[in-house]
């Protein structure tokens, strides 16, 4: 059913939630899925890591305690969002698998569809590429507690996509997550 203007009476929403090393390349799949989507006429929200912790959590650190905690509020501000009819897209390392299954739990909980996509890029890759400088400046000393290389990542054992951007151009990736979208009925 569709209201006057064409578009759906009811968006379906849900979480995709992009984990994986700094550098990985989550945002831009992030940021290219979001304009596929919108282009389609689809209500989206990119929830940036980076951008959210300053916005919700400014005031936490990095200790594995206060990732966990980053880690829900975005959580829980994404299933908000996805409750409403988004297409969240939530661009996130989130290092622990207890903080991930802890959003994937709060999401079935309210009966909002998630999808985990672990952005599979070796840390070698992710340390070419060093988007932030991050790689280079733990190297030098100057950082500490860079997930991947001083500071634990745990892989997801079982996500629903496994991208591995070292093998596929930005735009394939993109089709990757958005086939996956399509195959669940969140399209």
């Amino acid at each position: 059913m569709s209201e006057p203007n064409g578009t759906p009476d009811r968006w379906q929403g849900g979480t995709v939630w992009l984990t994986g090393l700094p550098s990985a390349g989550k945002s831009t799949i992030a940021a290219g899925l979001a304009e596929r989507l919108r282009s389609g006429g689809h209500r989206v929200q990119v929830l940036d890591g980076d951008e959210v912790r300053a916005a919700l959590s400014a005031e936490l650190g990095f200790s594995k305690e206060d990732r966990d905690t980053n880690v829900r509020r975005i959580g829980y501000v994404a299933g908000l969002l996805a409750e409403h009819g988004v297409t969240v897209l939530v661009p996130v390392i989130a290092p622990y698998a207890v903080s991930r299954t802890a959003v994937r739990e709060l999401h079935a909980t309210r009966g909002v569809p998630y999808i985990e996509v672990h952005v599979a890029t070796p840390v070698e890759i992710c340390a070419d590429r060093d988007v932030k400088s991050l790689y280079a400046r733990q190297a030098a000393g100057e950082l500490s507690g860079l997930t991947g290389a001083d500071d634990p990542y745990e892989a997801p054992v079982d996500p629903d996509l496994r991208v591995h951007t070292q093998h596929h151009t930005v735009d394939e990736s993109v089709r990757q997550v958005h086939a996956l979208l399509v195959a669940r009925g969140l399209l």
